[in-house]
C-alpha cells in the first residue's frame, strides 16, 4: 500500500503529536507512511517518527501534487484535503483526519472526500449532520507523552509567552524586538504556591477561547485568593493581548505565566488540575487525555468533548459552562475543593485510561487500514 500524509503546519502544536502517533500505529500495522510537511516546521526532527516514515519538505500547497505517487494510493491530510488534491482519481482514496469540529464552521471544507475519521465523537456528530462522509468510530487519542513525561519534576524556567506569526509584519518587529526584552527580565523557576494550583498547558490559540473562558472565570476567582493559577503556553499576539484584558480582574501574581515548555509530563504532576478551555470548538483535547495518564485531574465544562474524556467525580470534575450562570457552578467546585473535597485520582480509572493507550489507538486504526487496502489496489 502507497500511504501519504500530508500535515503543512509549522507551529507545533496537538496536532503535530497526533500525526507521530498516527504514523507510528500505521508502522505498527505495517503501513509506512510518506510525510509532507512544510520546510520550516524543524520539530519534526524531535518527535520519534518510526524508521518506516519518509519525510519530504514542500514548497506549499500548490506543490503537493508532484509529491503524490501514481498508481494506487491512500492519501490522508490531517485536516481537509487541499483543493487540488480532492479530485476523484482511480484507485485513490481522499481521506482526511478531522481534528477541529465543523459545528460553527462551514463544513463545505470536507466536500470531496471518501472517508473522514474524526477524533472524537463530538466531531463525528457533527460531520454526520453535515452530510458528510464520517468514519463510525472516533480515533480518540494517545496519551503518550514519551520522553515528555520524565517522571520527576524537572526545572521549569519562565519562557516567552509569545508565538509570533513571521507572516505579520507586526509580529516580525515584535518578534525582533522581544529577545532584547527578556534578557534584561527574570526568568525564574517554576515553584508551587501555597494553596490550591489550576494550570493551563496549552497552546493559546483561538480555539481553546480562554479570554472567553476567564472573562467569567477571573471575577470568581479573585474571590478565591488562595487559588493559583498558572499558564504553560504561548500564543500570537492577539491571543495573549486578549487573555491579558480578561485576567484583569485578578490581583498581581494570582497568575502567572511560564511560556511553551517542553517536559509537560513534569508539569502535570505539579499541578493540582488541569483547567481546561471552552468546548464547542475543541476536537478532543490531548491535554486533558496526558494529564490523567499523569494522575493529574481535569476541571472543564460539562459539555463534548470532555464528557468524553473525563469521568465526572473520578478523573476530574465538570462544572455548568460559565457563559450560563456568569461562573456560579465553578465558584461551587471551588469552595468544596477549598473545604477539603477528596481530589479525584485518575490512575485509578483504569479501564478509562486503556480507551487512549496506543495499543486501544492501533486497535481502532486496524479496521481502518483494512479498509484502505482494497480500495487502494482494486483494478
Amino acid at each position: 500500500m502507497k500511504h501519504v500524509q500530508i500535515n503543512l503546519q509549522n507551529h507545533f502544536g496537538g496536532g503535530e503529536v497526533y500525526t507521530t502517533f498516527f504514523c507510528r500505529a500505521l508502522s505498527q500495522l505495517g503501513v509506512a507512511t510518506t510525510l509532507l510537511v512544510h520546510p520550516r516546521a524543524g520539530f519534526w526532527d524531535r518527535l520519534g517518527l518510526p524508521a518506516d516514515t519518509r519525510r519530504i519538505a514542500v514548497a506549499g500547497i500548490a506543490d503537493l501534487p508532484r509529491h503524490l505517487p501514481a498508481g494506487p494510493l491512500w492519501l490522508l491530510s490531517h485536516g481537509p484535503l487541499p483543493a487540488a488534491l480532492r479530485q476523484p482519481m482511480p484507485r485513490r482514496l481522499r481521506s482526511a483526519i478531522a481534528h477541529m469540529p465543523v459545528q460553527g464552521r462551514d463544513p463545505a471544507a470536507f466536500t470531496d472526500h471518501d472517508r473522514i475519521y474524526p477524533v472524537s465523537g463530538w466531531v463525528r456528530d457533527g460531520l454526520l449532520a453535515a452530510g458528510l462522509p464520517a468514519w463510525g468510530t472516533p480515533l480518540l487519542g494517545v496519551a503518550g507523552l514519551g520522553a515528555r513525561a520524565t517522571g520527576g519534576d524537572c526545572a521549569i524556567r519562565r519562557a516567552s509567552r509569545y508565538d509570533w506569526d513571521r507572516r505579520k509584519g507586526r509580529d516580525r518587529l515584535l518578534g525582533a524586538l522581544e529577545p532584547v526584552a527578556e534578557a534584561l527580565r527574570p526568568h525564574p523557576a517554576f515553584e508551587r504556591r501555597a494553596g490550591l494550583t489550576l494550570g493551563i498547558v496549552s497552546r493559546l490559540t483561538p480555539i481553546k477561547q480562554f479570554p472567553q473562558l476567564f472573562a467569567q472565570l477571573a471575577p470568581v476567582l479573585a474571590r478565591h485568593p488562595q487559588v493559583n493559577l498558572e499558564i504553560f503556553g504561548s500564543g500570537g499576539y492577539a491571543s495573549v493581548r486578549d487573555l491579558d484584558r480578561a485576567l484583569a480582574a485578578l490581583p498581581p501574581g494570582q497568575v502567572r505565566f511560564w511560556g511553551q515548555q517542553g517536559d509537560v509530563g513534569s508539569i502535570y504532576r505539579q499541578l493540582d488540575y488541569l483547567l481546561a478551555g471552552l468546548p464547542e470548538k475543541e476536537a478532543l483535547g490531548l491535554n486533558v487525555i496526558e494529564a490523567q495518564a499523569c494522575g493529574t485531574p481535569v476541571i472543564a465544562v460539562d459539555a463534548p468533548p470532555f464528557t468524553e474524556t473525563v469521568l465526572d467525580g473520578t478523573t476530574g470534575f465538570l462544572y455548568r459552562d460559565p457563559r450560563l450562570d456568569a461562573g456560579a457552578d465553578f465558584a461551587r467546585l471551588l469552595d468544596e475543593l477549598l473545604a477539603g473535597r477528596a481530589r479525584p485520582q485518575p490512575e485509578l480509572a483504569q479501564a478509562h485510561l486503556a480507551r487512549f493507550s496506543f495499543k486501544a489507538f492501533v486497535e481502532r486504526l486496524r479496521p481502518i487500514v483494512a479498509d484502505a487496502r482494497p480500495y487502494t489496489s482494486r483494478e
